[in-house]
């Protein structure tokens, strides 16, 4: 992992609790120095019983914050509150979540707590009965009411073998997509609906052969995710992908492109931002063979016609003021095909691939686009990282947004 978007130049906090848990906030301090933050670890006295402080020292390349009154580092709580960009409590028993509900600080993360003015969070993770408990239910109600994000725990196994209820702490990779979403919480999209559309379409031939196309969905599922992260409520319309979804997003599966179509017709006019990043089938048979056909008597043709423009016909039912984003995957005046179907589809930014380029295109993780805009601005991006492309392209929606 390379720095990162929102985690380069970030100062996180990561407090750990005294739990079996804290082996994976070892790998997610190890995550958020990869991706560019500079993280500082406070351990509560219980949890230095599980690991220990030079695990993270090795892990994140900075000193490890123990005690609140270590030699020589009289009000720490102050320095590392005042200097974090947010704050994570991973994991957070819950014992400390008690803690932390009342106000106490008798030790040093829980001093921290109440000396912060950045953002928050705490990763629960405990027994499931001990989740369940309604002392505990009623100290994360109070945490909410004081400002601070939870993350739900997972379901899956717990410590000793114990069931496979609610309380197993979420994947660090899972927690990490969190705290990006944390640290972009003031982004213009926060609170805004987007729907994101993503991979390609299937027109079945008959029950076992189909017509689409090589889209692995990677680009739409990078702009899920970077909405996601922006504070955006993100629904991503899907035919199959070839990656898993992101984290924290609502994904409706469809398989051909009539089933897109009726999708993005039900959400759309409900949406503020709409990126049709898809690569639905733009044929498909005529005719569908109710059973497989065999190679004895196949026809020597198979006559095909078009599918459903998704775009066109979703027109009328936009919200109105929503910002429309296309994609255009061209070959040939690879400019001009962009523009006039920018035009055409009534689009406020069109994404141009050029299918020739290396590097570029389907199947890959990384894209080279050029963003060509209604009022005729084009801006031609470098090769780069898909994720990358998704944020350039969101920064453009989010100066849309805000009307510049």
């Amino acid at each position: 992992m390379t720095p990162a978007r929102p985690f380069s130049g970030a100062r996180i906090l990561l407090g750990v609790s005294g739990g079996i848990a804290s082996y994976k906030s070892a790998w997610l301090a190890r995550l958020l120095s990869k991706a560019g933050a500079e993280v500082d670890v406070v351990m509560t006295p219980a949890s230095t019983e599980f690991v220990g402080a030079v695990t993270f020292e090795a892990l994140t390349g900075r000193p490890v914050h123990t005690g609140l009154f270590d030699p020589g580092r009289a009000l720490d709580h102050i320095k590392l509150a005042r200097e974090a960009s947010a704050i994570v409590v991973a994991p957070a028993t819950a014992d400390f979540i008690a803690r932390a509900a009342t106000g106490q600080a008798n030790d040093l993360l829980s001093a921290c707590l109440l000396a912060a003015t950045c953002p928050v969070m705490f990763v629960p993770a405990m027994n499931d009965h001990m989740w369940a408990h309604p002392q505990t239910r009623a100290n994360v109600a109070h945490l909410r009411t004081l400002g601070y994000h939870l993350v739900e725990p997972d379901e899956g196994m717990l410590a000793a073998g114990e069931g496979s209820g609610p309380g197993r702490m979420p994947e660090p990779e899972t927690i990490l997509a969190h705290v990006g979403r944390l640290l972009e919480r003031d982004s213009p999209l926060s609170g805004k609906r987007v729907l994101v559309t993503a991979g390609p379409t299937r027109e079945a031939i008959d029950p076992v052969r189909f017509v689409s196309n090589h889209s692995s969905g990677k680009m739409g599922v990078a702009l899920a995710a970077a909405a996601w992260r922006r504070g955006a409520r993100v629904e991503l319309v899907a035919g199959p992908l070839s990656i898993d979804a992101p984290i924290g997003i609502d994904v409706r599966r469809v398989e051909s492109t009539d089933e897109m179509a009726a999708a993005v017709g039900a959400l759309i006019p409900e949406c503020d931002v709409v990126i049709m990043a898809a690569a639905p089938s733009d044929f498909r048979p005529t005719d569908v063979a109710s059973s497989k056909i065999k190679k004895a008597n196949a026809p020597p043709t198979i006559e095909l016609t078009t599918t459903p423009d998704i775009l066109g016909t979703t027109r009328s039912s936009r919200k109105p003021g929503a910002i429309m984003v296309g994609f255009a995957l061209e070959t040939d005046d690879v400019v001009a095909n962009a523009k006039s179907k920018l035009v055409a589809k009534e689009l406020d930014v069109i994404v141009l691939n050029d299918a020739k380029e290396a590097g570029a295109g389907f199947g890959v993780d990384t894209n080279r686009v050029t963003l060509i805009s209604k009022n005729g601005s084009e801006e031609r991006l470098p090769l780069m990282a898909k994720s990358e492309v998704a944020d350039a392209i969101l920064d453009r929606v989010e100066r849309l947004v805000d009307g510049r």
